[in-house]
């Protein structure tokens, strides 16, 4: 037994030989991987002492240079430290800019895009001051028109005997279309307004203005511009909200009392919402006439105080398209506002025509300074949210498709109440505060001037009607450059109270051979037709139409729709903004 366990010493011994060899051999290529290093350092190897003399000390790498040894400190020369060196070095070092090159192509092409940005953005404006326009025009022109046709067809509607229509459907037993009924709520509520504003007395309120502080105005007319947006916000729902109501499929006649509260609140509404236009013009007099021009250097720096507010925001395409139809409205009430402010000081000086120079540099700079604020304004917010200068065209775009469809035959709502939504710009109120002061400067007498006042309205009437033609054919022109052709032939979404906007269905295909630009120009000058094949009344909403109005218990639902939204195409989604819908938790 003793041998056995002798006999099997030796062999684990030669085991542990043998499995400590591994051990030696990894210290060994250690050894190796070190001396690599070092001599990749730049050290020695093998030390010039032999194997059994330490290795030199190592010299640590700082900013690019090896320390040296005391001793090869000691031999520098302090030539090599001299201020000569120094200055040489710096006037004759260099740089390569192609080294970051994407860096510096994104700079110029900011650049560039600022210096585009005065053109794009004049050019959205341009056109959608023809816009306004056309919508304010339509007010002295086509509506008192169309209220004179729809009240003749209303008087003489038993001569066409009623009684053999009384087999058909509700929609077909209609005294009057809808679009109709809408036009007629319209000029009564611009003649009662009318005569309300006769009781209120515009010189009292000039003396009365004037009379206050210049801190005082200008917080005055502060607070008049952030009441004039609530007013806008609120108005336009509250006239659709009287459309609606008087136009919609009722069963039984006592619906029809529902009309009776919405038109009292709508007359309110035009009512306050012009003695407030009223005040702003007044007070833009004020400055005027002021001797030291105080007042209206502080109400034009305050255009200024909006770049601080704005341009340090950040901001999306929505919420820009938001702020350019605001500037759009502001700058023509602006124009209106001017209009007036040149009225009255022409009558009180007798519309003597030397006083219209003494008007016209004040004129100029207040619309000089409100161009460049928003020149500035635009130029900054898309240089600091890298947004480019062909959005404008996607912005003209939009707005040129909301003309083009309210001439389809499925139209929804007519063109001035489209620009309400999109813009803010309700034509009512302005239109009766124009009016009001036109009728009271302007005095007409005798037969010759009331037939230079027929002969400017037929003025108006053609300035409107060309207007309308150039429009309507550069918007064509715009929906065609972008592409948009289809989400014309699209049906309206339709919802129901109470659930969420239908999916919009499929695009429309051409029937009978008919290319698709032949059935554009022929559905843009056809007249609209009411769609017998709805059973059911459905509340027909668009895309530019949809506020903040969803239930509570669809939180869920919202939230699905969120993620939805992210895939559509930026253009679809200008179409869904108006005025005043949140983009971002904010309205600008």
């Amino acid at each position: 037994m003793a041998g056995v366990a002798d006999a099997a010493a030796p062999g684990s011994s030669g085991d542990g030989r043998r499995g400590g060899a591994p051990e030696q051999q990894q210290q060994q290529d250690a050894g190796r991987g070190e001396r690599k290093s070092s001599c990749s350092s730049g050290e020695s190897w093998p030390p010039a002492g032999g194997s059994g003399q330490p290795p030199p000390p190592q010299r640590t790498e700082t900013l690019g240079f090896y320390e040296s040894d005391r001793e090869r400190k000691k031999k520098k020369s302090v030539s090599d430290l001299s201020l000569l060196r120094f200055i040489s070095a710096e006037l004759t070092r260099g740089y390569f800019l192609e080294h970051n090159e994407a860096k510096y192509t994104e700079r110029r092409e900011r650049v560039y895009t600022c210096m585009r940005i005065p053109r794009e953005l004049e050019k959205l404006m341009f056109f959608g001051i023809f816009l306004c326009l056309d919508a304010f025009l339509y007010v002295f022109t086509l509506l008192p028109l169309r209220v004179f046709l729809a009240l003749f067809q209303f008087i003489t509607l038993p001569c066409y005997g009623l009684r053999s229509h009384q087999g058909l459907g509700i929609s077909d037993r209609r005294l009057l279309q809808p679009a109709q009924v809408c036009d007629i709520f319209k000029g009564v509520i611009l003649v009662i307004c009318y005569f309300m504003m006769h009781y209120v007395d515009y010189s009292m309120m000039y003396h009365l203005i004037r009379g206050q502080s210049v801190i005082k105005l200008y917080i005055i007319y502060n607070m008049l511009e952030v009441a004039d947006r609530l007013f806008s916000s609120f108005g336009q729902d509250i006239l659709d909200a009287l459309y609606w109501t008087a136009t919609e499929p009722k069963e039984r006649k006592r619906a029809h009392i529902g009309v009776i509260p919405h038109f009292f609140m709508a007359v309110l509404y035009v009512f306050l919402h012009a003695i407030l236009i009223m005040v702003q013009a007044t007070t833009l007099n004020v400055a005027f006439n002021s001797h030291n021009k105080s007042l209206l250097t502080i109400m034009m720096s305050n255009n200024f105080v909006e770049i601080k507010g704005s341009v340090f925001k950040k901001f999306e395409k929505n919420n820009l398209f938001q702020m350019s139809n605001s500037d759009i409205k502001e700058r023509f009430t602006n124009y209106v506002l001017l209009l007036i402010v040149c009225l009255r000081n022409m009558e009180q000086f007798s519309w003597n025509p030397d006083h219209l120079w003494v008007l016209f540099p004040d004129v100029c700079m207040v619309i000089a300074s409100e161009i460049a604020v928003d020149i500035v304004k635009h130029a900054f917010i898309t240089k600091f949210n890298d947004i480019t200068a062909d959005v404008y065209s996607e912005y003209r775009a939009s707005l040129a498709f909301d003309l083009v469809s309210s001439r389809q035959k499925n139209a929804y709502t007519d063109y001035s109440d489209s620009v309400s939504r999109r813009m803010g710009f309700i034509p009512l109120p302005l239109a009766v505060l124009l009016i009001r002061v036109v009728t009271s400067s302007i005095k007409v007498q005798g037969v010759l001037a009331y037939a230079c006042v027929v002969l400017f309205y037929c003025g108006l009437i053609s300035l409107k009607v060309l207007n309308s033609i150039v429009l309507l054919g550069k918007s064509c022109q715009y929906v065609k450059d972008a592409k948009m052709e289809e989400k014309l032939f699209n049906p309206p979404p339709t919802s129901t109270p109470g659930k969420p906007l239908s999916k919009p269905q499929s695009k429309f295909k051409s029937t009978q051979g008919i290319s698709t630009d032949e059935s554009f120009s022929a559905s843009v000058t056809n007249q609209p037709v009411h769609q017998k094949e709805s059973t059911t009344s459905l509340l027909v909403t668009s895309n530019s139409d949809q506020f903040l109005t969803t239930p509570d218990g669809e939180d869920k639902d919202i939230s699905q729709d969120n993620s939805e939204l992210k895939h559509r195409s930026s253009k679809k989604d200008l179409l869904e903004i108006d005025r005043f819908t949140i983009c971002g938790n904010r309205i600008d």
